[in-house]
């Protein structure tokens, strides 16, 4: 089911999240442990979407519920990270910063309000909310458990610091 999508439009903004949030991930679990955690946390996703609704006969399918666990470990890990958000005002873009915490911590509110409401109002088919909160707890719980030691990132190359800093934050 992780590697099915409802429609171009699913499957690009489950892309470009994995795109946005899932190389630091990477970075600090390894290669080799960043693949079980997602299909892990696809596989919390799926069972915490089948208690939700276990009669259910609606297959449910993408890879959100992953991606959602990737957003749990992006904010147990860089909580203080910031977000660039775009919001259309009409034609006009306005772009500002968040941490990842506060974007991060609103989409997770908007997964439990819209899964609370899909309980009260059961409906045939849909966004299975569920899967993105079940997801999105097991990233948060695991991924820190499989961060692995400071020693083993990967080398920084000069360039890579911002503005001044060094990959450490001193100037």
């Amino acid at each position: 089911m992780m590697f099915l999508h409802g429609g171009w439009l699913h499957l690009i903004l489950n892309m470009w999240m994995l795109w946005l949030f899932g190389p630091a991930i990477e970075d600090r679990l390894g290669h080799g442990r960043f693949l079980p955690f997602y299909l892990g946390c696809g596989i919390a996703a799926s069972l915490a979407q089948m208690a939700s609704d276990p009669y259910s006969e609606v297959p449910a399918l993408g890879a959100s519920g992953a991606i959602a666990g990737i957003l749990g470990c992006t904010m147990s890990l860089f909580p203080l990270s910031r977000v660039i958000v775009v919001v259309p005002i009409l034609f006009l873009p306005l772009f500002f910063e968040l941490h990842a915490i506060v974007f991060i911590g609103i989409w997770f509110l908007f997964q439990i309000l819209q899964g609370t409401v899909a309980l009260l109002e059961p409906s045939e088919g849909g966004v299975a909310w569920w899967a993105h909160v079940g997801g999105f707890v097991a990233g948060l719980l695991i991924g820190p458990l499989l961060h692995r030691p400071e020693r083993r990132y990967r080398i920084y190359q000069p360039d890579e610091g911002i503005l001044g800093f060094d990959t450490r934050g001193r100037r």
